[in-house]
């Protein structure tokens, strides 16, 4: 469900957390990936550039604002 790799301007509130940061990349379990609130660093919104729904099974190479 995540793409090998995710869109640099892809946001979750896990990233904020410090024990979860302090654990450095961290593979997210997939029912976290599915219910994970997602939003656009871009245009701080649900929706990225080209309008298009964001999260992380969204987000890959095929986008055509996407960012590795």
């Amino acid at each position: 469900m995540k793409p090998a790799v995710s869109c640099k301007h892809l946001r979750t509130k896990s990233m904020y957390i410090p024990a979860l940061a302090a654990e450095g990349e961290r593979e997210l379990p997939q029912e976290s990936l599915r219910t994970a609130h997602c939003w656009c660093n871009c245009t701080l919104t649900e929706t990225g550039p080209d309008d298009h729904p964001v999260g992380f099974e969204h987000c890959g190479p095929q986008r055509p604002c996407f960012k590795e």
